[in-house]
This record gives structure tokens, C-alpha cells and sequence, in this order.
């Protein structure tokens, strides 16, 4: 299968030609109910109503769930719309609810919804509208076909207020285990924070974990597609889903080790795999955006040495965003 390059078609058939557990991490944000002309009959986007859309998505999901590996990881940004009509889905003016309305038909098919995360926008465009606040978010699913599945948090951590010269804590002796423990059991339990505060650890040594809500700048594209997230939002997305190696034998990842240095915890930068194949080669992480737009998922996977594969329905914007790739390479050539 051919990588780094962008398939023009429609999406739910150019899917159709890939092979099945070939693709480790999925970043994409399809064409919103309503909101956008791609110019060809039958796009995305534009069904009679907000359930149309979200069949049409739950049809492109299906060959997704089949082409991602077992352990891989689907982000998906999709934002809402009023509607203008009745038959739209909601009455004249109300919120469509289109995102809320995929997330609970992706997991009636069997997809595991592991995060509902927020995108928050500071420099949002502005509203005049005057009976209601203006938008100012988008949302972030995080997606999986099953519970156990890659995912580095580590890569993505943020500084917390708590590390900037704060002194650390007295270790608490006996402090109790498992003193936040969700309500329905085992899932999720907070050990991490047990042993943290056992220990005197004001955070953890990496930083913080960035949590549900992303304030991430909108992004400025000079080119005629104007529906581009950040790449800061993509960059996430990859480093925390996609894998950079990957075992040829057995499918597995490999994994950055970590090492303590005068009782901290630092990154050694050194990449190890995680199964026993170590004779065999192995492969690049392969980051999927099928519908492609601009090329954002796919700077965002050459940036950090990943593989990418894009599929885009308008040829004119499969052409820019080709020219896009091509002069973020070079510059991230020069850089290195």
C-alpha cells in the first residue's frame, strides 16, 4: 500500500480499496451537516437533514472500524449548526445536535467512546447574533473498537502551575489507596494519584495531563479551503494515538523509555519495542485522515515521522494541499 499521499475520490470508496487492520491511528474532521459547498453532488454535508449526515458518517465509520488496526485510536473533530427548517432535524433556530446525535449512533455500533473532548477556540469568529452566547468550541471524540488499545499520554503532558518552583510536598506514610475510586468500580481508577501524593509529588514529573478541554487557536489558510483545523490540535491527535515504530511480526508498538536521573523521571528519547520480534523490521505508525482537506493530519504525521494517508473528493483541493505538504516537508527539512 502506497503511504504519504493523498487518494482523490470519495471517501466510502477510496476506504473501500484499503486492507483491513492497516491503518494505526485515524485524525480527521468531515464536512459539518450543512455548513459547506465541496462541489459534488452527494458530498458530505450536504443530506436533507442532521440523521442523514449522521448515517452517511456511520457508513464511513464502518470501513474505518475495519481497516484500524485492533489497538488504534480514531480522533474525530465535528462541530454543530442551527437549523433552518423542521426537516433539518430540529425546529427553526434550535442547535442540530449533530455531534451529540454520531457520538450515540458510533456507540451503538460497537465503537468504545473514551473521550468527549472540548476544542475551545480564543479567537473564535465573531457572532452578531444577539439572542444567544456566541460559538466559541468544537468537539473532539476520541474513539476505539476496543479497551485496550495505544495511547502515550506522556507525549502530550503540560507543564502544571504546581512544577514552576513550587517545593514538593511531605510524604504522606500510609496515605490510603485508591482514595478516588469512580463510583461504578475498577474502570479508571486514580492509583497514579495515590502513589503521587504517597510520595510528596506535587504533579507528575512529566507534567500534567491536558485534560478535556483544548484551547487551541483557530488556524489561517491562505488557500481556497477554508474549513482547516490547527495543527496543534492534529499534532496532539498523532504523538498521543499514533505509534512511532510498529513490530512487522506481531503488530505491536514501540514505546519512548523513561529513566530517573537524581530522583526525577525524564524521557530518554530512545525508542524500544514491546514484544519479543526483535529480529524482524519494523515499520513507520500510519496516521489516516480521510477526508484530508488542507493536508493538516498529514504535516502533523511527517512532522513527527510518521506515515500518512489522505483521501480527498475535490481534486483542486487535493492539488493545494499537496503544494502545502510538499513546503511544510521542506521547511521541517531545513529545520532539522
Amino acid at each position: 500500500m502506497k503511504t504519504n499521499t493523498i487518494l482523490v475520490g470519495d471517501a466510502l470508496d477510496r476506504l473501500a480499496e484499503l486492507p483491513d487492520d492497516s491503518v494505526d491511528c485515524i485524525v480527521t474532521s468531515p464536512p459539518y451537516f450543512g455548513l459547506r459547498d465541496y462541489g459534488r453532488d452527494g458530498q458530505l454535508g450536504s443530506e436533507t437533514s442532521v440523521d442523514d449526515w449522521v448515517k452517511h458518517l456511520r457508513l464511513v465509520a464502518a470501513e474505518l472500524a475495519r481497516i484500524l488496526t485492533p489497538t488504534g485510536t480514531f480522533w474525530l473533530n465535528v462541530g454543530d449548526s442551527y437549523s433552518s427548517h423542521l426537516s433539518q432535524g430540529a425546529p427553526k433556530k434550535g442547535l442540530l445536535l449533530g455531534p451529540q446525535k454520531l457520538a450515540v449512533a458510533l456507540a451503538d455500533d460497537g465503537w468504545l467512546i473514551r473521550n468527549h473532548a472540548i476544542w475551545a477556540k480564543p479567537n473564535a469568529m465573531p457572532s452578531s447574533v444577539t439572542d444567544r452566547l456566541s460559538n466559541s468550541h468544537e468537539i473532539l471524540l476520541l474513539l476505539t473498537r476496543g479497551p485496550r488499545y495505544y495511547f502515550d499520554l506522556d507525549t502530550i503532558r503540560v507543564p502544571a502551575a504546581s512544577m514552576r518552583g513550587a517545593q514538593p510536598r511531605k510524604k504522606i506514610a500510609g496515605y490510603p489507596p485508591n482514595s478516588v475510586t469512580p463510583a461504578g468500580g475498577s474502570v479508571d481508577r486514580n492509583r497514579g494519584l495515590d502513589r503521587m501524593k504517597r510520595h510528596g509529588a506535587n504533579s507528575h514529573p512529566l507534567g500534567k495531563s491536558p485534560g478535556d478541554v483544548w484551547t487551541i487557536p483557530t488556524a489561517a489558510y491562505r488557500g481556497a479551503h477554508y474549513a482547516v483545523y490547527p495543527l496543534g490540535l492534529a499534532e496532539r491527535c498523532v504523538l498521543a494515538g499514533c505509534p512511532e515504530r510498529v513490530c512487522t511480526a506481531c503488530g505491536a508498538s514501540w514505546r519512548r523509555a523513561n529513566r530517573r536521573h537524581d530522583d526525577r523521571l525524564l524521557r530518554t528519547g530512545v525508542l524500544r519495542p514491546q514484544c519479543r520480534c526483535r529480529a524482524e523490521p519494523w515499520r513507520p505508525g500510519l496516521v489516516l485522515d480521510p477526508f484530508v482537506g488542507s493536508g493538516t493530519t498529514a504535516i502533523a504525521a511527517e512532522k513527527h515521522r510518521r506515515e500518512w494517508l489522505g483521501i480527498e473528493l475535490n481534486a483542486d483541493y487535493a492539488r493545494q494541499a499537496d503544494e502545502r505538504i510538499t513546503q511544510s516537508r521542506n521547511t521541517t527539512e531545513q529545520q532539522r
